[in-house]
């Protein structure tokens, strides 16, 4: 049996499905969602294996006109994740007017000309077909106008599953004969820590506005096992985690009156933790003010946002 494998760069604005859409493909949370844009802030591999395909879908941070340090980081990283995959699939929601965002994204696949091209059009759940079709149109010139023309052209509904299984076939049909790339047990090649972080760093920026969601970092101190006393008991974790964020003003917010939303917070990410760990969870939650982290290089390599 022939096998095949591809690395497939999931690009777009922030807020257009992107990680919905790359958990659903996969059939697990590999990644958090959220209404507030840039919420993805690495390149997160969710990996999808079967016996003759195995696809490797990169999401990647929304791109988006930066203004600190962090901002153009994941610009970097969103542009960077488009180099040397198999196949580019740039989301576009159909209830979204196509802006100039859109049109330098497209010039950036051009870029790209040996990588396989798609254009996912999401959300179509949210309009009604007329809409589908004129906005379809306007995905066509928008290749055209960047100068290449899409492979294919796929509208979805991620949250719904719609069109999510031919996608996927649509994937494996274009993937080149390869070796697996990662072990088939995988959905995920994030580290327990980073998954740790990124669940309490969901939970934390659930109900707050403005800038506060894009001031949250999360930092796991520490991660261990108890001992169990039989070997039937179910694993119990200790972890200890900092949210880190810019203002006073910030950390009374998370915190809430008289410590409730962080208690909410806690019971939150608690249940997704337990879920991923299959055991049961002590996580106590510690809140840091780090001035200006987002500003800062340092901050952004010790919280894990630079890796190099």
């Amino acid at each position: 049996m022939v096998h095949k494998s591809a690395f497939i760069a999931i690009v777009g604005r922030p807020n257009v499905g992107k990680s919905t859409l790359v958990n659903s493909l996969v059939g697990s949370k590999v990644a958090i969602t959220s209404r507030h844009p840039n919420t993805t802030r690495t390149a997160i591999r969710g990996i999808i294996s079967r016996k003759d395909v195995q696809l490797v879908l990169v999401d990647t941070p929304g791109v988006h006109k930066p203004k600190t340090a962090l901002g153009q980081r994941l610009n970097d990283v969103a542009q960077e994740s488009m180099e040397s995959v198999d196949i580019v699939a740039l989301c576009i929601p159909a209830n979204e007017e196509i802006g100039s965002g859109d049109h330098f994204i497209a010039q950036e696949i051009a870029r790209h000309r040996n990588a396989k091209k798609f254009l996912l059009l999401t959300k179509i759940d949210a309009v009604d077909k007329n809409s589908v079709l004129a906005r379809l149109n306007q995905v066509n010139e928008l290749a055209t106008t960047a100068g290449f023309s899409w492979d294919e052209i796929v509208p979805l509904a991620a949250k719904k599953g719609e069109q999510v299984g031919t996608l996927l076939e649509l994937f494996a049909k274009y993937a080149p004969e390869s070796p697996a790339f990662f072990p088939d047990d995988m959905a995920s090649d994030q580290s327990t820590e980073m998954l740790l972080s990124e669940y309490i760093r969901e939970a934390a920026i659930a109900d707050v506005f403005h800038e506060v969601p894009h001031s949250i970092a999360v930092v796991i101190d520490e991660l261990s096992e108890r001992e169990k006393r039989k070997p039937s008991d179910r694993p119990f974790f200790d972890i200890h985690a900092t949210i880190h964020v810019e203002r006073d003003s910030q950390k009374a917010i998370i915190i809430g009156e008289k410590g409730e939303r962080l208690k909410k917070v806690g019971m939150t990410a608690r249940a997704e933790i337990e879920k991923l760990l299959q055991g049961k969870v002590f996580l106590g939650l510690h809140i840091r003010v780090s001035p200006d982290w987002q500003r800062d290089p340092k901050a952004l390599r010790r919280f894990g946002l630079i890796t190099e």
